[in-house]
């Protein structure tokens, strides 16, 4: 296992995919680095890879405000991706870029140890849980993998662009409050 150095280096040198001839910035993470919750989405979009952090566009104001609800800030969570570089054109990031970049976030998650993961989008949905994962069909429901609670949302981009997943998606994070309370995690109104 790298340490937090080592994974931002070897992220920041990493030729491993042709995702790297394209970005500005390498985008591996924020946030509280012993987090009880962290977050994982796709990747980085075009706002993330020009200022290096994840979810700091429109998706990432929609992500504030939703975790606000649920009294969880930026400040209490980890927030990563399954690639650290933006696919160009916002496109969905290809298996081999995903494969690619699986090992940096299976790193971030033993550095981390959450007792929650939310995968954001069935992109990460399909790279944490399980290949075959249907995001309309599965999310909202928790599995417990390897000692982590897991559970997958619609990502805030889809609910952008679709008002309808906007409901399904808040009971998804009533549902993370819940577990929060369940497991003693702080922070959650309790």
């Amino acid at each position: 296992m790298l340490t937090w150095d080592e994974l931002i280096s070897r992220c920041g040198s990493c030729r491993r995919c042709a995702l790297h001839h394209h970005r500005t910035h390498v985008v591996v993470g924020m946030g509280n680095r012993n987090a009880d919750v962290m977050f994982i989405g796709e990747g980085p979009g075009e706002q993330e890879d020009l200022q290096g952090l994840p979810f700091v566009g429109p998706a990432g104001l929609l992500l504030d405000k939703m975790m606000a609800a649920i009294n969880l800030s930026r400040e209490q969570v980890y927030i990563a991706n399954v690639v650290k570089c933006r696919p160009p054109y916002n496109r969905d990031p290809l298996a081999e870029e995903q494969n690619a970049c699986l090992d940096y976030l299976r790193n971030q998650v033993l550095l981390v140890k959450p007792k929650i993961i939310v995968c954001l989008g069935r992109i990460a949905a399909k790279a944490v849980i399980a290949p075959d994962f249907k995001i309309t069909r599965d999310r909202g429901k928790w599995v417990e993998k390897k000692g982590y609670h897991i559970m997958a949302t619609f990502h805030p981009a889809a609910l952008l662009r679709d008002e309808t997943k906007k409901r399904p998606a808040w009971e998804d994070f009533k549902s993370l409050q819940r577990k929060c309370q369940e497991l003693g995690v702080l922070g959650t109104g309790q």
